[in-house]
């Protein structure tokens, strides 16, 4: 007899887990430096239309093929498609994409750790982004810590570990925002900084432009590599998924903008380079509170809140990535917890060692293994996985539009309106098809 899958306690519990798994490092870190190096606040423009046309219908996609299988990513496509049908071959691609995104953001939270431990110990004085890549120890030693504890969280059960965690952790994580985008609106350079980040240049808008919004729109909200799905599978058919995935990408918008409330402000009161690019936030805001009143207070307060926003993203994939090993295997938690924890801390040393041990350029000059991985996930897998649900859902080749309408519609709540069908059916392949194949050709390989 099949055991009886684990369900989430409560609809909160969804949304914010659903919202962990979107917000994370990608609004906070990743988002304020594209911003930077796209020129302000036409690509902001661009993100936000990409998260409404492209964003939004993908995830509502994600969600219903999760809620209808009730089952992970590999898994999924066996349970919607028909007899001979090759769909669940990506369903494996998706859970490579989620390894290939933990090889590298499970580093990432440990550099979020490392500064926020630094700061909080009064040792932030010295701190340098290019320091600490090239440290093998520090970056061997809270990589070890990211992993350890996220899937210490997750080794409990579905309810009592990884949703009541990520509860109080995204409680704490708004609150710290709001906190610190109001301090950093009383900065002398907060004008001219929320001038550059909110009023287009339309100007500086070209295809690179679109197609880095894409795929930070897709990057931010885990969308094209069944993070989503999981969640969906996670819960009843009480609510529609349109109205759900309206809530999450509204929760996730609203941190990656205050993102840029707290950083742009800072940029231009000390006089940092809005373009440094993945240093941005460690060296600018590092450089920010070392040379302010009170900063080791306002840094410790930030790290820790880029702490919780990384941890948000990285708890929810674990969770995927435990839910598709535990369907292959039959593990229980602790015993995938286990196994997935050692296999990912060993994925990620290509990453953590990457600037010391492991030298790896595979584009142009200076870059390594986080670039690897970055480029797998977020310029192929993630659009290309959108495709794939866009197809699946809206086509009779796949498992066709009414199917879909039936699961998505499930419940009380915003609806996908017959007039949405162009939307899902055509406008999101084809932009997602377009912007893929120009981002390929002008992806700067040396």
């Amino acid at each position: 007899m099949e055991k009886q899958r684990e369900k989430l306690g409560s609809r909160l519990g969804f949304i914010m887990l659903s919202a962990g798994c979107a917000i994370g490092c990608g609004n906070v870190w990743k988002f304020p430096w594209m911003t930077g190096q796209y020129g302000g606040g036409g690509f902001v423009l661009v993100y936000v239309l990409c998260l409404l046309f492209l964003g939004l219908p993908s995830m509502t996609m994600e969600f219903a093929m999760g809620r209808a299988s009730q089952a992970s990513p590999v898994r999924m496509y066996q349970k919607l498609e028909k007899p001979g049908q090759k769909w669940h071959i990506h369903g494996i691609l998706a859970f490579i994409g989620n390894l290939a995104l933990m090889a590298f953001y499970t580093v990432v939270t440990g550099w979020m750790i490392y500064y926020f431990i630094m700061f909080l110990t009064g040792r932030s004085a010295n701190l340098g982004f290019v320091n600490m890549i090239t440290n093998p120890t520090i970056n061997v030693i809270y990589l070890f810590i990211a992993v350890v504890v996220g899937f210490v969280i997750l080794s409990f059960d579905l309810q009592g570990g990884l949703e009541r965690v990520t509860k109080y952790m995204m409680t704490a994580l708004f609150v710290l925002m709001i906190v610190l985008a109001i301090h950093s609106a009383t900065l002398s350079g907060a004008a001219e900084g929320l001038s550059f980040y909110l009023i287009p240049d339309f100007s500086k808008i070209n295809g690179s432009v679109i197609v880095g919004a894409m795929n930070q729109a897709f990057f931010t909200l885990s969308i094209g590599i069944g993070s989503m799905a999981i969640f969906g599978s996670y819960i009843g058919k009480e609510h529609s998924l349109m109205g759900e995935s309206v809530s999450v990408i509204c929760l996730d918008t609203f941190v990656a903008i205050i993102a840029g409330f707290i950083m742009f402000p800072a940029c231009f009161t000390y006089g940092i380079e809005v373009n440094a690019g993945p240093s941005l936030l460690f060296d600018t805001m590092a450089t920010v509170f070392n040379n302010m009143a009170g900063g080791r207070f306002w840094g410790t307060l930030f790290f820790l809140f880029m702490v919780f926003a990384a941890f948000s993203t990285e708890l929810a994939v674990f969770e995927n990535i435990l839910a598709c090993a535990r369907e292959l295997t039959g593990w229980s938690r602790p015993k995938g917890c286990l196994f997935c924890g050692i296999g990912i801390f060993l994925l990620s040393l290509t990453t953590a060692l990457g600037y010391s041990v492991f030298h790896f350029q595979p584009f142009a000059e200076g870059s390594a293994w986080l670039d690897f991985w970055d480029f797998i996930v977020s310029t192929n897998l993630l659009p290309l996985g959108a495709l794939v649900f866009s197809i699946f859902c809206c086509y009779k080749i796949g498992w066709g539009w009414d199917n879909f309408i039936a699961e998505a519609n499930a419940g009380k709540g915003l609806k996908v309106q017959p007039w949405m069908k162009p939307i899902f059916k055509y406008f999101v392949p084809i932009c997602v098809a377009a912007l893929y194949v120009y981002g390929i050709a002008t992806f700067p390989f040396r």
